[in-house]
């Protein structure tokens, strides 16, 4: 993966994993009834943030990494018709 995005501070840029199109009963479902994603990829990773005391904090995070993530966390961008998602460190829940 060759971003040409980085992040600065604490900001990760995520790739969502697609949303389900089909329910687990078979039934299709149009884009308006889909459930946005809440994981997805680290695509690219900022240098980290600093510390009130004046030390830099890296960021725990590494591109490839697959995550969970609030519902309605991030900024969506699109960058060569690929969408990104770009939030806080914070906003991520959990490492899968």
């Amino acid at each position: 993966m060759s971003l040409k995005l980085k992040p600065l501070a604490d900001r990760v840029v995520v790739e969502p994993a697609p949303a389900d199109e089909v329910s687990k009963g078979g039934i299709i479902l149009p884009d308006t009834a889909q459930e946005k994603p809440q994981q997805g990829t680290v695509a690219a990773v900022g240098e980290g943030k600093i510390s009130d005391s004046g030390n830099l904090v890296k960021t725990t995070l590494k591109v490839g990494d697959k995550i969970l993530y609030g519902k309605y966390s991030g900024t969506e961008v699109t960058i060569d018709s690929v969408d990104y998602l770009i939030m806080r460190e914070s906003d991520i829940l959990a490492v899968l």
